[in-house]
């Protein structure tokens, strides 16, 4: 069994983030950056699965050299290998497209992500991969399991769950649940340094859309004691005016 399993790099959720002056751009000094806990948990199924399955488990990524350090934690965890695609991550699209050409020149028999990226919460690369390869995708998996060639899917919908049996090759999004994230020991993150890290250069691929500004949410007032009904009633007319 041949695993594709696709990780971003995001900031740790302890970092503080700012945008440059103009505002148009994400501002990475001084932010510590972690593999992608979801894409974490789907890499952490993977090795499981290819060691059931005498299987190997290449850990592909879309983004520059300084997330090399990122990617040899994923190989540590036990990724046979590694391909990164020389290029910023701009949005889902751009980056569903790198990973569908690459994917598409290697015969995979499952390619997992995680369900979303923790920066940009899209949810939107499983789906987008699953359709440029035409291929079976699905979304915020909870369970995984392997059976043949078949992959017996939960996942959890309004109001309940459901199972599902796809044939492979399949895309699938996994969230918690799926496998509890391996921490790597010292002789892994040693033999990790030699595995093989392969770089390629992106294809192009038409922007659809385009940042132009982000902006901080507005910090939050003071808050206010209110003693009884009246003080409650005249704040809401006169100062938050929805009455």
């Amino acid at each position: 069994m041949r695993i594709l399993v696709c990780i971003s790099h995001v900031p740790d959720t302890t970092s503080k983030i700012t945008f440059t002056d103009e505002g148009d751009a994400f501002n990475p000094q001084g932010v510590q950056y972690v593999i992608n806990p979801y894409d974490e948990i789907a890499l952490s199924k993977a090795v499981d699965l290819a060691s059931a399955h005498n299987g190997t488990v290449t850990v592909i990524h879309v983004g520059e050299a300084t997330a090399e350090p990122t990617i040899r934690k994923a190989l540590a965890i036990g990724a046979t290998d590694a391909v990164r695609i020389n290029a910023a991550p701009r949005d889902a699209w751009f980056v569903a497209n790198q990973i569908a050409s690459y994917a598409e020149k290697n015969a995979y028999d499952l390619i997992l992500t995680g369900q979303e990226s923790i920066d940009f919460n899209g949810t939107q690369v499983a789906a987008l991969i699953g359709e440029l390869l035409q291929l079976p995708s699905i979304s915020i998996a909870k369970k995984l399991e392997i059976e043949g060639r078949e992959a017996l899917v939960s996942r959890e919908i309004e109001g309940g769950s459901e199972r599902l049996s796809v044939s492979l090759p399949v895309v699938i999004g996994t969230a918690e649940g799926v496998a509890e994230p391996k921490i790597p020991n010292i002789r892994n993150i040693m033999s990790a340094r030699s595995k093989p890290l392969e770089v390629i250069e992106p294809i192009t691929v038409e922007a659809l859309e385009h940042i132009t500004k982000f902006e901080t949410p507005v910090p939050r007032g003071a808050v206010k004691i209110v003693q009884d009904v009246d003080q409650l009633v005249a704040l809401l007319r006169t100062e938050a005016k929805v009455i």
